[in-house]
Formats: C-alpha cells, structure tokens, sequence
C-alpha cells in the first residue's frame, strides 16, 4: 500500500471545479482528500479529525485564508497550510506568511506543482512530529487533574464548569464511557463553595439494589440480615459537600423515587429507621445512556429527570475532539514516565499518526491505558507504534466475509463502529447463554451470579435479541 494512504489532506476552496482537480490529483497520488466549499466548513472538519495537510484558498465569502491560518494555529498548530489563490499580490503574501502558511501558490498552478508542495508538507509535518518532545507540552488549560482541552467543544465545558460550580444547582453530565463524567464531577466541586468539604462518589451500578440504598441512605442496626451496626449513608456523610451519583440510568424504579423524595424534602430516613435527618449536599450525576429516551420508555421517572436535569454537561467523545489529543498524550507521558522513573522524550511519527487516525471507542480513558503500555513496553527514549498495540481493525470483515469499502470517511468510522460491535457481540451472547443454562433461565438468578443488576443484564438480553420465553 502507497504511503501516502496514511496522509489525510484537507482541501478548502469555494470553487467547486478546484476541489474537484485538487481532489483528484492528491487521490491519484494515493493521499486521503477531504473537501470543503468554505473555511467555516473546513474548520468544522479540522475538529472532527487530524491532518496532515491544508490547502486552502485565499479570498473566500465564508471565512478567508488568513482567518483560517490564525484558526488553525490554535486547532492543530503542527499542520502545514498551502495558501492557493488566484489574487496574488505582495502584501498578501506577507500577511500569509506571517500568520504562518507553509507555502504560498498562485492561480492557475499545474498538478505537479502542487503535489510537490504537498509532499514537502507532509515532510515537515513528520519531522514536527519526531523532533516533539510532548512531554513539555502539557496545557495551561485544564480545570481539574488530567482534564485537559483546546478544542472548542472542551472550551465550552470548561466554561460551563465554572458557571455552574458557585451555584448548588443539580447537574446532570453525559456522555460515552471514558469520556472523563468524574473528573467534570470534581471539577464542579473543586471549584464551588463546597472545595473544603467532602466530595463522595459512587457508581450505582457497582451494586446490588438493596445493598446501595444501604449505601446511599444508611441503615440502622438490624433492619435487615447483616446490618450488624447503624450505618449513615452517603447522602449524610456528603452533607456540606458534593454527592457525585455515576451511571444513575441504572437505578432501580423503587430506589428512583427515595431518591426523588430525598431530593425534595432535603432529608434523608435510613433503611429501618423512623427519624429523618436534614443533609445539605450538591447533586451531580452522571450517565453513559440517554435518560429522555428512558423517560419516554417509562423506564426511568420524568419528575426526577427533571431535578438532575437542571444544568446538563454533555462530554464529546475523543473522535470528536482529535486536536486535544497530543495534550493528552503530554499529559499521560510524562505522569507514567514519572510513576516509573523512565526518561521518554516522545512519540515517533509512526506513533502519532496511529493515535491520530484511532476512533478511540473507550475515549480517554483508552488514551490513558494506552500510554501507559506503551511506556511500560518501549524499549528507547522514543514511544514506536508497535510499542501502542492498537486493536487491528483490518482483521474486522463485513458478514458476507468481505472487507466492507466505505466511501468517505463518515461511513468508515460508522463501518469500523459497527465491526466492532460485531466483534464484541459472540462473546456477549456466550455469556449470557451460558448464565442463563446455568440457572434454568431464571433472569434474577443469573443476574446475582453474575455480579450484574437485573435490570442491566435484561438491557443485556433486549440487545442480544434474546427471549427468555422462547426457553421456559
């Protein structure tokens, strides 16, 4: 496969017969071309993913070439820009070259001409890679330890942080696993009146249903078998500070409602008891799932959507966010490097471009795993892409057995998600049968044996298609 196949090159012109030429010439030459009519457009696609290079024209009705270089140095600053226009004077050229374009070409230019300065890009794009120490590249923007973000959509989740962290406003956060919903958590309380005071997480689905009402509600000596001693529950040892409910899609309806109520009255009863407590606490959860679509399938209560709902933070998924990513990877490098007291000045190229052009499914906290392999498993000063062992998603094939060949990069992501899926799939439904055989196909009694809520390992079977019925 040519090696150009690794290079991704952003074409920016609001002339579609020079979108097309540029396209076809760079595709020809076997490098990866994404168009767009316009810079806002173009910059919308920096966002969603890296490049290698940018070509982008001078005079645009919808944000100009210079606007794009100035946007660009704060986006993804090691891409080299080609400035293309058909206008060229002096005093253009300059201000280009200031704002710091690689090259400055002028209308009308042949094919070779631009390959030629395409390929000396892409050079310099590599040898900006090799030579990065990201170690020292740690950002000043972080709100929380490891939190870390440029990217526009960050930006704005940083800004609603510090909005909402003064206040005792209840916050609902969202987004995919590993995307970081405890440390936006800590950060609001970090930041608010309560940073002196506890702040008490808990995943509600790390336990069984009676055993976290326990936990969340405290219980008092003999109200049930093993409650050997009182115990308070989180929401009192909480009480001044911040209560950080994780995955709460996954309470039960019966423990919904005691929440709801505890939320209204702002007083807590503890299992078995008789006398309730005030507590004094902020509310922050958190979710992986939609819980609007919970609340129309009547599986979760719309009165206590609503009272979590009350400022909502949705996180974006790494995929969506690529420009953080060499942050991120300063930041993880250089705090295993210390942990392990190894010197690793960086990544190579090879390396960089493989975490580029990786999806992520597990997000940062895939990110993290990943850096920390790699600096455990290298060898030198300098992280090599095998040294990441990244999932091969080529292994993947369709269900006909063929490779499937996506035709823009937006069916390629929703092509590698789905294999993924497809790969994961076997393995759950031979888990769930085996659980299932095990206990007669009684749901509650694989459930409990298999360390799961009912209720998520019933989200479990409705996912797989599998009917209980159909074996009873």
């Amino acid at each position: 496969m040519d090696e150009n196949t690794t290079h991704k090159i952003l074409v920016i012109d609001d002339e579609a017969v020079i979108r097309e030429g540029l396209r076809q010439a760079l595709t020809m030459e076997g490098y990866q071309v994404t168009v767009a009519q316009n810079g806002k457009v173009g910059m919308e696609k920096l966002q969603k993913e890296s490049f290698s290079v940018v070509i982008s024209d001078l005079k645009m009705p919808i944000m100009g070439g210079i606007e794009v270089l100035k946007t660009i140095s704060v986006l993804q600053p090691n891409v080299p820009v080609i400035i293309i226009t058909g206008f060229a004077t002096v005093d253009s050229a300059v201000d280009a070259m200031k704002n710091g374009a690689f090259e400055y070409l002028t209308k009308p230019f042949l094919p070779d001409q631009i390959i030629e300065k395409v390929q000396a890009a892409v050079k310099k794009r590599l040898l900006n890679l090799e030579s990065e120490v990201i170690a020292e590249s740690i950002p000043d923007e972080t709100v929380a330890d490891s939190f870390i973000g440029k990217s526009e959509s960050m930006q704005k989740v940083f800004q609603r942080i510090l909005q909402v962290a003064p206040t005792n406003s209840s916050v609902l956060i969202t987004g995919e696993s590993g995307t970081g919903k405890e440390l936006v958590a800590r950060a609001i309380h970090n930041n608010s009146p309560r940073k002196d005071e506890a702040f008490v997480a808990i995943d509600c689905n790390s336990l069984p249903e009676n055993l976290l009402e326990s936990e969340l509600f405290g219980h008092v000596k003999g109200s049930f078998t093993g409650a050997t001693q009182s115990k308070p529950g989180l929401f009192s040892v909480a009480s001044g500070g911040s209560l950080f409910l994780d995955e709460i899609a996954n309470l039960s309806m019966a423990t919904q409602a005691k929440l709801l109520r505890v939320l209204q009255q702002r007083e807590v009863s503890p299992i078995g008891g008789t006398k309730a407590a005030p507590i004094d606490i902020r509310l922050i959860a958190a979710t992986n799932r939609g819980l609007d679509k919970m609340v129309e399938e009547g599986n979760f209560r719309d009165d206590l959507y609503f009272r979590l709902n009350i400022i909502p933070i949705s996180l974006p998924p790494l995929r969506e966010r690529v420009g953080d990513i060499p942050l991120l990877i300063g930041y993880f490098l250089k705090k295993f490097s210390e942990d392990i007291g190894r010197e690793i000045k960086g990544l190579s190229a090879d390396a960089h471009l493989a975490l580029h052009d990786y999806l992520f499914p597990g997000n940062v906290r895939e990110l993290e795993n990943i850096i920390e392999r790699a600096v455990v498993l290298t060898q030198g000063d300098m992280i090599q892409r095998n040294s990441l062992e990244l999932p091969d998603s080529q292994n993947f094939t369709a269900d006909n057995g063929e490779m499937i060949a996506p035709i823009n990069t937006e069916e390629l992501k929703e092509v590698k998600r789905k294999l993924r899926e497809q790969a994961v799939e076997p393995a759950e439904k031979a888990f769930v049968y085996a659980a299932l055989e095990r206990n007669n196909w009684n749901v509650t009694k694989a459930a409990e044996e298999t360390g799961m809520l009912r209720p998520n390992f019933q989200a479990l079977l409705k996912k797989l298609g599998i009917s209980v019925k159909d074996h009873m």
